[in-house]
């Protein structure tokens, strides 16, 4: 097997974005898998994950949701500015996942029908928005994601679920695991939540320590996860 990393710039209305294609060439027709970054965009992190999951038999597609040259550092003082842009257009943010979804589909050597999605942090609530717009995915995985639902109704979600979770994240404290759990289960999702004790957010994350703020890197909770998103695509593909 050999994993390359091909660039897919893509316009959405005249505004080009700018993906990563992790996969190997030479496959036939497998399952595609979207991968959401955190707040900072894509980088190396995000395409090192991805060939990791290539590897596991999947064409991934890193996807660039804010726009191309559009991308922050943790010491920039607004580094949240264009994760915020989305947060605050539910609505936007809907539009340009399912967008991105129509992307993967249309890619050489990806099954349109056998299509699932991951995310981390700000790219876990892209996840969770993804199901609950009522794409055909057959599965996301949000790895310490954002849990708090759009302002309007959701689709009927027919998308498997799995959160792998810190029980100790600021960012989604116990209520607010809590009603996620209430969200998916009233729109009769199969859900599962994986919640990892002593644990924070950002935990698959190996740049991040700042435990005093509740953000540090876990490698039992980076594991752990990792092996459950295995087994969960592998229930959802084989």
């Amino acid at each position: 097997m050999s994993i390359t990393r091909e660039r897919l710039i893509h316009a959405i209305d005249g505004e080009p974005f700018d993906h990563m294609v992790v996969a190997d060439p030479a496959a036939g027709p497998r399952p595609g898998i979207l991968l959401f970054p955190n707040v900072l965009g894509t980088k190396e992190a995000d395409f090192a994950y991805a060939e990791k999951v290539a590897a596991l038999g999947y064409s991934v597609l890193v996807v660039d949701l804010f726009g191309e040259g559009k991308r922050s550092t943790r010491a920039e003082p607004d580094a949240a500015r264009y994760m915020n842009a989305l947060k605050d257009d539910r609505a936007l943010l809907r539009d340009r996942v399912n967008a991105a979804h129509r992307l993967l589909k249309q890619q050489e050597g990806v099954d349109p029908a056998t299509t699932a999605a991951i995310g981390f942090c700000f790219g876990g609530l892209c996840v969770l928005d993804l199901a609950r717009s009522g794409a055909d995915i057959a599965g996301g995985v949000s790895f310490h994601g954002v849990y708090d639902a759009p302002p309007f109704p959701n689709a009927m979600i027919s998308a498997k679920l799995l959160v792998c979770h810190g029980w100790e994240d600021p960012i989604a404290p116990p209520e607010a695991t809590v009603g996620l759990a209430r969200e998916l289960t009233e729109a009769g999702c199969d859900w599962q939540i994986h919640a990892y004790g002593h644990t924070g957010h950002a935990f698959t994350d190996e740049s991040v320590h700042m435990p005093d703020k509740g953000l540090a890197y876990s490698p039992a909770a980076d594991r752990r996860s990792f092996k459950a998103m295995t087994d969960f695509l592998s229930e959802l593909f084989d």
